[in-house]
């Protein structure tokens, strides 16, 4: 099957309805054939910007457990990249979840990204290889 990596954008956007990518997200959902892959940083970003409402993170984190997407662990041996690409990206700055999203694309040759972040534009696996977004 294949795969694409999920931002915590898109994820925030399906369970707030006053979202302006709301809909863009759900229509993404729905038509997506890929395996939606993430990580807990993403997991954890997204609950926290949801803490507007106990039923939003509850809802969240239920689909989330029901298997909607993949969460890709991220091990003290990844902290090296992770750093690395802080730092090359600090111009931005990257944060710490979109580091771990660039690395498991680096890890598990994924290009594709869902997001509605324009520093995907920018960020670079190795190689130089650019990712390819959904939900501009």
């Amino acid at each position: 099957m294949k795969k694409i990596l999920i931002d915590s954008g898109p994820l925030i956007a399906l369970f707030d309805r006053n979202d302006k990518y709301h809909q863009a997200s759900i229509e993404f959902i729905q038509k997506n054939n890929s395996e939606l892959i993430t990580t807990l940083a993403s997991i954890t970003e997204a609950s926290h910007l949801l803490d507007f409402s106990r039923n939003a993170q509850v809802d969240f984190l239920s689909w989330v457990n029901a298997g909607a997407v993949t969460v890709e662990p991220i091990t003290s041996d990844d902290f090296q990249r992770i750093i690395e690409l802080i730092i090359k990206y600090s111009d931005l700055p990257m944060d710490f979840a979109d580091a771990c999203l660039v690395l498991l694309g680096e890890k598990m040759d994924i290009s594709k990204v869902a997001t509605i972040d324009r520093d995907f534009n920018v960020y670079r696996l190795k190689g130089k290889k650019s990712f390819t977004t959904y939900i501009k």
